[in-house]
């Protein structure tokens, strides 16, 4: 990337894509890891962790993918819109079993209990993890609730974890779907983060790219303002600020930069809360600009 080398990085660290190497371990995903971890020592269950888009789901998914014990045996559905069919084939493959058109959907769930027998016998833990949950159909999250039936005298031979937006909240809640809500042992809801953590987000993943604290104090401040505490639009914004800065030869980025980020951005716009009657933070990036056409440089 063209900046890298201006700001001495090793790797571009606000990246859109989900990678666990700038991974930062803030308050609400150590929460979030430990409702994982006991839910899934409990061995039994559904498990559901929710947050808005952008909040980080998909990397809490890959850090458990990463960071499971070995007896684990994890399999992973990144693409949930799916047929019962097709739900129960993608199991059957990442736990190793070989596709054949030959087998019926019966033969193909007996197939799919011997092979989680067998891995009970080995002593591996079975976990089914699906990501944007909220896009299974609704005869998919049936046969779901059905796949968990399957059981030893002991215990489940398969417990799923279930990553979603709040839509899953609102479908679960639906009559209908009463039988698989009342198997969900553990649930979690990832919030945004808080000025502080924006602060704290930014300049870890800076410095696991090898930079130092690039960006100002206001410039921080703005971040937090214009992305609502948004992983992802923090993402957007540092990249597009650390760009803009690189274009003008800048060593530190400040409030200038990020709301010309901002202004480039669709969903801070479609964000901002016009509507608040907290009218005061909609004036501060006005104020900040203002200041920065007529006091020295640097503080911002």
């Amino acid at each position: 990337m063209m900046y890298l080398a201006h700001y001495g990085m090793s790797a571009a660290p606000f990246g859109l894509t989900p990678n666990t190497a700038f991974y930062v371990d803030l308050p609400i995903h150590q929460q979030a890891m430990a409702v994982l971890t006991v839910a899934l020592s409990q061995g039994e269950g559904f498990i559901k962790v929710t947050g808005e888009v952008g909040t980080g789901k998909t990397l809490l998914c890959r850090k458990l993918l990463q960071e499971a014990p070995e007896h684990f045996a994890l399999a992973y559905i990144p693409d949930p819109h799916l047929s019962p069919l097709e739900l129960r084939w993608a199991l059957a493959l990442e736990l190793g079993l070989k596709h054949s058109a030959n087998i019926d959907p019966q033969q193909l769930t007996q197939l799919l209990q011997r092979q989680l027998v067998l891995l009970a016998q080995q002593q591996k833990q079975v976990v089914l993890l699906i990501d944007e949950a909220q896009a299974l159909p609704d005869e998919t999250l049936e046969a779901l609730r059905l796949l968990t039936n399957l059981e030893t005298e002991q215990r489940k031979l398969l417990q799923v974890v279930l990553f979603g937006q709040p839509e899953l909240n609102q479908r679960l809640a639906l009559y209908q779907f009463r039988q698989l809500r009342q198997r969900i042992s553990f649930s979690y809801d990832l919030s945004v983060l808080n000025r502080a953590q924006v602060a704290c987000y930014v300049n870890a993943r800076l410095q696991l790219a090898g930079a130092s604290q690039l960006f100002s104090r206001t410039a921080l401040w703005l971040l937090h303002y214009y992305s609502r505490g948004i992983p992802r639009l923090i993402n957007i914004l540092a990249h597009k600020a650390l760009m803009l800065g690189y274009g003008k030869a800048l060593q530190q980025i400040g409030c200038y930069q990020v709301m010309q980020a901002a202004r480039d951005t669709d969903d801070v716009q479609a964000g901002k809360p016009h509507n608040s009657g907290f009218w005061w933070p909609l004036l501060a990036p006005a104020a900040l600009l203002a200041l920065w056409y007529w006091l020295p440089g640097g503080w911002w």
